[in-house]
């Protein structure tokens, strides 16, 4: 597993051993952030890494331009694979690991700083990733402009929407899948773009 492109390009991040952590597979890692800098460029702002695992979908965002990084995992082994991959990568000055549920973070367990790319990897078989999505898309972490990456299993029919968050583009890459969802400042965009059926005729008509 390495950092794909970017500053900290190459640079190989550790995994952590006989422990339920997966990390998102380099291809889908890869077809995710291509995705994304198709919305936002190029990457900027500050980055949440929810589930945060290896570190590797926050670290990719700070290689590639983004100024800051929030990592949250609840397994303190994990948290120092964590800080051990930011270093190895010079980007441990861009960054803070907090060990610690993602539920108590969303509802409390940070500064009151809303973030422009939250990213959530949860455990496959977690039934609750929709209840946790539900709660982040109507916490003060996010803002108009948010959008939400949400890894999670092919097999896993996650909702078109969860409050003001709706969803962008999914992908399915063999037993892999991820969403992407945007706050309304994105929605609201992609839905101004579509010229509807009668104005279409109308114009075609004159």
């Amino acid at each position: 597993m390495r950092v794909i492109t970017g500053k900290a390009k190459g640079h190989k991040l550790k995994g952590p051993k006989n422990l339920r952590t997966r990390p998102m597979l380099d291809k889908v890692r890869g077809s995710l952030f291509a995705v994304l800098e198709g919305f936002l460029g190029e990457f900027y702002g500050r980055v949440l890494d929810l589930y945060a695992g290896t570190g590797a979908l926050g670290i990719e965002a700070l290689s590639r331009g983004a100024e800051w990084a929030d990592f949250v995992e609840v397994n303190a082994s994990v948290c120092r694979i964590i800080r051990d991959n930011l270093a190895h990568t010079k980007l441990a000055g861009q960054a803070r690991v907090h060990q610690g549920r993602v539920e108590s973070f969303i509802k409390g367990m940070h500064k009151g700083t809303n973030y422009d790319i939250i990213f959530m990897d949860p455990p496959y078989a977690d039934p609750g990733i929709g209840e946790t999505i539900s709660t982040l898309a109507v916490s003060p972490l996010v803002h108009e402009e948010t959008l939400v990456a949400v890894g999670h299993s092919a097999r896993l029919e996650l909702g078109e929407g969860y409050g003001p968050l709706r969803r962008l583009r999914q992908r399915r890459l063999g037993d892999s899948a991820y969403s992407i969802y945007g706050m309304p400042a994105w929605w609201q965009e992609e839905e101004s773009d579509v010229v509807p059926q009668e104005a279409e005729q109308d114009v075609n008509l004159s």
